[in-house]
């Protein structure tokens, strides 16, 4: 689940007003969103969390100067969800960027934040939910904020958001978590005037990081044009704040850390190739502002060779006459322009002046123009036959000399806080300061970075997982300094020479002492107050003597192993009773039950009777 947002910047001069504010989750389809019915309205995996159904873009407030309403919405939001990674934020810039009437925005400079902690989905991704069709770039807000074809139309391309931003004037600003860093630095390389900042886990920094961005972007001064027709090919030279004459991208024009009331010119150069068959108009802008310039652009591709300019301004202020686009210099003068004159030298003379010494290359090295006899530099190149290229130093991150230093034929030139090939190394050492010291002690600083020696890590290398804490380092030192006890008091003043310990009381938090126990079970409490440079100083508190209960425990355990297996022998006993007397009187209650209605066939009595016959007869008589 990502809760993320997007903000819109408006920006009054120096000042930021209160913005707007939208959200965005990601198109609400599979594999998307979860499109169960239950889940659609409530995607977050605890029920008990508050959560909003999903969707792809909702525009909740425009730029307004209203502080409390802007507050009202943001603590009225609630996040939402969906199920993988990638979210729709390019359909959410895209319509901020398309719906300026919605939005509200102004003709004034242009920001917008966009905060996320995860990357994006683009073009071609919305065929995962059976979306074929390419975003249209028409705005799609219905009357409550939504974007209403998400479903329709397929996420925007890179290339796309490039375009609309740059069209509606817009700067954006990505504050991202770091996870997701690389992939933004990568995609501001192809949005102009973008800038990337890391977004902390709470995002408790993104007014630093937004003021931060925006001081970079105001620092740079980016000059591009439209696109021209074909045959048609536009350069720039720039000259930001200095003598030198820089030459920039076939594209743009663009000077770097502009500081306040710092004047900025730019050479537009543009160069025909073919006629062009109707005029056309080319605008000229500085992103992020609102002015522009237009320029008529025409070809003249007649000639008429017959129709000479005498004495032709155009040929050194009439050192000769313009025929068919080409000076015919008057007797005395030569060169292209009929700018030098034959007594001073002769046309090989002055063109030897422009190479190097027996040799054959190109005149002025092929980046400049010979006139009369010295060579006249074009863009950043430099030297009396242009041999030396001020655009091939090396880069970092993109940047001539990362931005830290001036190139001079092909060598970087660093200011005085900054060395390397590339100027990218800092000699400032404030990321590398920690109360321990520079790295903790346990490192080098290089380039205002932490190198850790093995086994530690972190931004000052002040994390170790296997190694001792400073309490457990520090323990022997502290007993055998204060109390010439422990196993280091034989030899306490070479194994200890670099800890200063002291002893006394002190008044110190509970969860800031040092507590460890000696070999003779005494504790041992103190303070490791510093550790910087292979020096540390400890505090000591008077040790107290741990009570003995040795022999309690051992009792203890003694007493509670026999008691336990009486109650096991006690508890047998009384399973077995009890079992015994439910089986006698089982069976009593049998026999009591028993009823025999006749004797068993095979049962011979022990007692036999035989009558005598004779005795009854006697009788008889």
């Amino acid at each position: 689940m990502h809760p993320v947002s997007i903000h819109y910047i408006q920006l009054y001069s120096f000042l930021l007003t209160v913005p707007g504010f939208g959200s965005f989750v990601d198109k609400t389809v599979l594999p998307f969103v979860n499109t169960i019915p239950s889940k659609l309205q409530h995607p977050c995996p605890s029920r008990l969390e508050k959560c909003q159904p999903p969707f792809s873009f909702r525009h909740v407030l425009p730029l307004t100067d209203n502080a409390s309403a802007f507050e009202y919405k943001v603590e009225q939001q609630s996040v939402s969800g969906n199920l993988d990674s990638p979210e729709g934020g390019f359909d959410a810039i895209l319509q901020a960027a398309l719906c300026q009437e919605q939005i509200g925005w102004r003709n004034v400079s242009r920001l917008l934040v966009f905060t996320s902690d995860d990357i994006f989905h683009t073009a071609g991704d919305g065929k995962l939910g059976g979306i074929f069709m390419p975003s249209d770039g028409h705005c799609h807000l219905d009357a409550n904020g939504f974007y209403s074809r998400s479903r329709d139309f397929d996420y925007p391309s890179v290339g796309q958001v490039a375009h609309v931003l740059s069209a509606a004037n817009i700067q954006p600003i990505f504050a991202v978590t770091s996870p997701a860093l690389p992939v933004y630095k990568e995609l501001s390389k192809l949005i102009p005037k973008s800038a990337v900042g890391e977004l902390s886990e709470d995002s408790s920094n993104v007014v630093q990081l937004i003021m931060d961005a925006y001081n970079r972007l105001s620092s740079t001064v980016t000059l591009e044009h439209s696109p021209p027709p074909p045959g048609i090919h536009i350069s720039y030279e720039s000259q930001c704040g200095s003598s030198e004459i820089r030459e920039g991208k076939d594209d743009q024009g663009q000077c770097s850390q502009v500081q306040i009331n710092q004047t900025v010119s730019f050479w537009v150069n543009i160069h025909a190739t073919s006629c062009l068959p109707t005029p056309h108009l080319l605008k000229l802008r500085v992103l992020g502002f609102s002015e522009e310039v237009s320029v008529e652009l025409h070809t003249l591709c007649d000639c008429n060779c017959s129709d000479v300019q005498l004495q032709a301004p155009h040929c050194s202020h009439g050192q000769g006459d313009l025929q068919c686009g080409v000076c015919s210099c008057a007797p005395g003068r030569v060169g292209r322009l009929c700018e030098c004159s034959e007594a001073e030298l002769s046309s090989p003379d002055l063109e030897a002046g422009c190479r190097a010494p027996n040799g054959t290359g190109p005149l002025c090295s092929g980046k400049g123009q010979c006139w009369c006899g010295r060579c006249s530099c074009n863009g950043q190149s430099s030297g009396d036959l242009c041999e030396c290229d001020n655009a091939s130093c090396e880069r970092h991150e993109g940047i001539l000399c990362a931005g830290f230093g001036q190139c001079r034929c092909g060598v970087c030139h660093c200011d005085a806080n900054h060395t390397g090939q590339a100027c990218e190394c800092s000699k400032e050492t404030s990321r590398c300061e920690s109360p321990r010291g520079l790295c903790s002690g346990h490192g080098s600083c290089r380039c205002n970075q932490c190198q850790c020696l093995e086994g530690y890590y972190g931004a000052t290398c002040d994390q170790c997982p296997g190694c001792k804490t400073a309490c457990e380092r520090h323990r022997d030192c502290a007993e055998c300094g204060a109390f010439k006890t422990g196993p280091l008091a034989s030899n306490c003043s070479l194994a200890c020479a670099h800890a200063n310990v002291t002893v006394g009381p002190m008044s110190v938090p509970d969860d800031g002492w040092c507590k460890e126990r000696s070999v003779d079970n005494q504790l041992l409490f103190f303070v490791v107050e510093s550790e910087a440079e292979g020096k540390v100083v400890l505090r000591v508190k008077s040790r107290e003597r741990g009570a003995d209960h040795t022999q309690a425990i051992v009792l203890g355990c003694t007493g509670g192993i026999v008691a336990v297996g009486l109650l096991l022998v006690l508890a047998y006993r009384l399973t077995v009773e009890i079992y015994d007397r439910r089986e006698y009187n089982r069976f009593e209650k049998e026999r009591k039950q028993l009823n025999w209605n006749q004797d068993n066939p095979l049962y011979r009595s022990a007692v036999t009777t035989t009558i005598n016959p004779r005795f009854q007869n006697e009788n008889l008589q």
